[in-house]
């Protein structure tokens, strides 16, 4: 069995996997497919003034599928609703992906332990605008960004006085 990726619709990634799982267990080649996922990771974010741990997807539009390919496992697929078809080879010969890209999915989706990353990453030099605290509403420029410790190191204007600070990942945004 090797690892493809599917193209579906955006929005559908989840309706796609359920889709799938639901048509291969009713199929009789069962046995010539192996998971079927969405790769998602945990993040940070600021809803309504509160920090929410939530799943985002990966690669949105995409759907990650182990499977042995041949002409029946192809239109099992393929036939599945709200699929645009494989990425890589042609349309009728779709290509796997190699062995080192599928670990480097399947390990980023397996970190679990690890602290939720921001939604949102920093780099030093961007300008930010302070969402909350004693200096909400402030533009700040960011020095150093800490990301074991979701802190950032800015450089805000205090009286005409730049004024070196440390702000939570979560009381900034960037300033587009």
């Amino acid at each position: 069995m090797r690892w493809y990726i599917i193209q579906a619709f955006s929005g559908y990634e989840n309706q796609v996997q359920r889709s799938l799982i639901e048509r291969i267990k009713r199929s009789e080649f069962a046995d010539k497919f192996g998971e079927v996922l969405v790769p998602t990771e945990e993040v940070i974010e600021m809803r309504e003034g509160k920090k929410r741990t939530v799943q985002q997807k990966l690669f949105p539009g995409y759907v990650l599928i182990n499977m042995e390919m041949n002409e029946d496992t192809w239109h099992i697929v393929k036939s599945c609703p709200n699929i645009t078809g494989f990425v890589g080879g042609t349309p009728e010969n779709p290509a796997p992906i190699t062995k080192v890209e599928a670990d480097r999915i399947l390990n980023r989706i397996n970190k679990t332990g690890d602290a939720p990353r921001p939604k949102t990453m920093f780099e030093p030099g961007e300008e930010v605008l302070v969402i909350d605290g004693p200096f909400t509403d402030f533009k700040g420029l960011v020095k150093k960004v800490d990301y074991d410790k979701s802190k950032l190191h800015l450089t805000v204007s205090v009286f005409n006085r730049p004024t070196e600070v440390e702000l939570e990942f979560t009381k900034v945004e960037k300033i587009n």
